[in-house]
């Protein structure tokens, strides 16, 4: 038994949804996104509120039965309210600027690392004097926010003995003792 799969999600106002041909479409105030459906998982959208079921307890189907749940309550979600992450450059000389849709990065390296944020994604940088520099990236899709923040933190992973690098807000990174530690 899924009980995610199971759970129904409720649809919230001024969100719509359309089913042909086995992709699913959701419309709302923060943009538009599709997802293909696997045929064994059927969608029932009835008043406000949308329940999956499988077509049989194959352990495939079942798999399926809550990642397309998953999805759809992702992408519901996203459109109404959108998605969010914020990054944290920690180190001496790290910087983070946004113009536009490029995003330049100061990481340490010779040479400032230049990306380019799909135009789906609103990029912003926070730097205060004395804090470290915060980006925020947002959307209404879930999947892209999530892979560009990864490739963000991929540049300069935050390393254990001085804790420099790029991590996300919150993140917990567990420090090591350094060289004199081990001589006593």
């Amino acid at each position: 038994m899924s009980r995610i799969g199971n759970a129904p999600i409720t649809v919230p106002e001024g969100v719509e949804i359309s089913q042909t041909n086995g992709v699913v479409t959701v419309k709302g105030k923060k943009g538009e996104l599709s997802q293909e459906m696997d045929e064994a998982i059927a969608m029932k959208v009835e008043d406000n509120t949308i329940t999956f079921s499988r077509s049989s307890n194959a352990p495939e189907h079942r798999s399926k039965h809550g990642l397309y749940r998953a999805l759809l309550n992702n992408m519901i979600i996203g459109v109404s309210e959108g998605w969010k992450k914020e990054l944290q450059v920690i180190g001496v000389g790290y910087r983070a600027v946004a113009k536009g849709q490029l995003l330049e990065l100061a990481l340490g390296y010779s040479h400032a690392v230049i990306l380019e944020i799909p135009s789906e994604i609103k990029v912003s940088t926070v730097s205060e004097k004395g804090k470290a520099p915060i980006v925020t990236l947002e959307s209404h899709d879930k999947q892209l926010v999530g892979q560009v923040a990864s490739k963000i933190r991929s540049l300069r992973k935050p390393e254990p003995y001085k804790g420099k690098g790029v991590r996300y807000m919150g993140e917990e990174v567990r420090r090591k003792a350094g060289k004199a530690a081990a001589k006593k």
